[in-house]
C-alpha cells in the first residue's frame, strides 16, 4: 500500500495554467520510494495466500517461512505503512504552503485533489480488486489532517501517543464485545451439549457468534470455498473481495480513521522540524537511529516471540480470549513500530548526507515520483499472477518464495522509472491526477 506523490513545489502564475514542477524535495522523494517498495513486502501474502496457510511452520523456527516472517514484522509490518502516513501528512504542507504565501487559497485545489484520490481508492479496490487499498483512506483523512496543517509541531506530535492509547482502549472494547458474545455462545454450547432445551437468549447468542465467525474466523470448509473463489473468474474473485473491500471502507472505517491521522499530523510536524528535509544534523539522527533501534527492536522482538507462543493458530488465540478480557501486550505496537520507523528514516538521512548508494538513491527517487503508478503497478502485477483471471497462482507458493516476485518488481520499477522520467514529467497517473485536479491538461512531455 503506497501513496501518491503530493511533495510537488510548485512556482504557479495566478493567470496561467498550472505550471510544470520547477522542483522537488529529494530527500522525501527517497523516503517515498522505500516506503513504495517495502509496503509491498506486506501487501503481497494478501494477493497470493489463503487464510490460516501461516499456522503449518509460524512455530517452527527451522522453516525458511518462519524467519523470512519474523524478519517482516520486526522491521517493515506496520513500520511501512506509519512511513506512508507520516510522508502524507508532510506533502499537505508542500502541496499547499507556496500558494498560500503568494495570498492565494489552497483550499478548494486540495480538497479537490482528496476527492479525486477518493474515487480513485474506490476503483482500485473494487475494480482492480485490491482489498488492501489505501488512497480511499487517505483521500478522506487527508482531507482532516488539512484543518490542522498549521498547528505547532509540538501539538501536532502529541497525536501520536494520545491516539496509541485511544486506539487501544478503542481496540480493546471492540474485542470485548466480541469476546462477551463468544462467551455467551460457548455458555449456549455448553447448556446445549448437557441435554437442554436453548431458549431464545442462548438462540440468538448462537446467531450472534455465527454471524461474527462467519465474517472473521472462516472454517476450513470456507477457506476452501474462498479460495475457489480466489482461482475463479474476474466476477468469482470480485465476488470475495469486493463485500470485504466495502466493510473496510464504510463499516469499519470508523476505527481506521485515527491511526492514520495521527501519523500524518507527524508527518507535518517532523517536516516542521525539519527532520524531513534534512535540517538536522548527522549527530541528530545517529541519535535518532540508536534510540529508535535500541528501545523499538527489544520491544518488537519481545511481542513477536509472545504473540508466536500464545497465538499460533484459531484454537489457541480463542482460548486466551476466552481467559482473558485485555491483552496488554497489543499496547507495544504503537509504540515499537513509531521507534522503528524513525530509526529507518534516520539512517536513509545519514546515508543520503554520507554520499553513499548514489545510484540506488536516484532510482528510489524516481520510485518515489512516480509512486502513484508504481503502487497501482503493484496491484496489476500481483492480481495478474496470482488471481484466477491470470496466472492463477494463489495458494500455489510458499511464503518465502512470494519474495522472488517482490525482488523482482523492485528491479523493475527502480530501473524503469528513471528511464522514465528522462522522456516524461511524471508518471502516468500522477499527470491524470493532476489535470484532474487543476480541470485542465497539463504538460506530460519534457521538452
Amino acid at each position: 500500500m503506497s501513496l501518491p506523490t503530493t511533495t510537488e513545489v510548485e512556482q504557479i502564475d495566478p493567470a496561467s495554467k498550472p505550471s510544470a514542477l520547477v522542483n522537488r524535495i529529494d530527500i522525501i522523494d527517497i523516503i517515498r520510494g522505500i516506503a513504495l517498495l517495502g509496503i509491498l513486502i506486506l501487501n503481497i501474502p494478501y494477493f497470493s495466500m489463503e487464510e490460516y496457510s501461516s499456522e503449518s511452520w509460524n512455530q517452527d523456527t527451522s522453516s525458511t517461512n518462519f524467519w523470512v516472517h519474523a524478519i517482516n514484522v520486526i522491521l517493515f509490518e506496520g513500520k511501512m505503512r506509519a512511513l506512508f502516513s507520516m510522508v502524507f501528512g508532510a506533502g499537505i504542507v508542500l502541496f499547499t504552503s507556496n500558494k498560500e504565501k503568494s495570498g492565494r487559497s489552497a483550499t478548494w485545489l486540495f480538497y479537490k485533489r482528496m476527492i479525486w484520490l477518493t474515487l480513485f481508492g474506490l476503483a482500485h479496490a473494487h475494480l482492480i480488486l485490491w482489498i488492501g487499498d489505501i488512497l480511499y483512506f487517505y483521500g478522506l483523512i487527508g482531507m482532516l489532517a488539512f484543518v490542522f496543517r498549521k498547528m505547532k509541531p509540538k501539538y501536532l506530535a502529541l497525536g501520536v501517543p494520545i491516539v496509541a492509547v485511544i486506539g487501544f482502549i478503542a481496540n480493546t472494547l471492540f474485542m470485548q464485545n466480541i469476546r462477551e458474545k463468544y462467551l455467551d455462545y460457548k455458555e449456549a454450547i455448553a447448556l446445549q451439549e448437557s441435554g437442554n432445551e436453548l431458549g431464545e437468549k442462548e438462540m440468538a447468542a448462537l446467531g450472534a457468534w455465527e454471524e461474527i465467525r462467519k465474517e472473521m474466523i472462516p472454517n476450513k470448509k470456507e477457506v476452501v470455498e474462498n479460495t475457489a473463489l480466489m482461482k475463479g473468474s474476474y466476477a468469482d474473485v470480485a465476488s470475495h473481495i469486493r463485500p470485504k473491500a466495502w466493510d473496510g471502507q464504510f463499516k469499519y472505517l470508523v476505527f481506521s480513521i485515527w491511526d492514520m491521522l495521527a501519523l500524518m499530523l507527524l508527518g507535518i510536524a517532523l517536516y516542521k522540524w525539519g527532520f524531513l528535509t534534512l535540517k538536522w544534523t548527522q549527530a541528530q539522527y545517529i541519535k535518532t537511529i540508536w534510540i529508535g533501534y535500541g528501545v523499538g527492536l527489544p520491544l518488537v522482538i519481545f511481542s513477536f516471540i509472545y504473540n508466536t507462543i500464545h497465538f499460533p493458530n484459531v484454537e489457541t488465540a480463542l482460548a486466551f480470549f476466552e481467559t482473558h478480557s485485555i491483552n496488554w501486550v497489543s499496547l507495544i505496537y504503537d509504540f515499537q513500530r513509531i521507534l522503528i520507523m524513525m530509526a529507518h528514516v534516520a539512517l536513509v538521512m545519514v546515508l543520503y548526507q554520507k554520499g553513499y548508494f548514489t545510484k540506488l538513491m536516484n532510482g528510489l527517487r524516481a520510485v518515489g515520483q512516480t509512486a502513484f503508478t508504481n503502487y497501482i503497478m503493484h496491484s496489476v502485477i500481483c492480481t495478474l499472477v496470482f488471481f484466477g483471471y491470470g496466472l492463477n497462482q494463489y495458494a500455489e507458493w510458499e511464503y518465502y518464495q512470494l519474495y522472488y516476485l517482490v525482488v523482482g518488481i523492485w528491479i523493475f520499477q527502480l530501473v524503469v522509472s528513471p528511464i522514465w522520467l528522462r522522456y516524461f514529467m511524471f508518471g502516468p497517473l500522477e499527470w491524470l491526477w493532476r489535470c484532474l485536479t487543476y480541470g485542465r491538461i497539463q504538460p506530460f512531455v519534457r521538452k
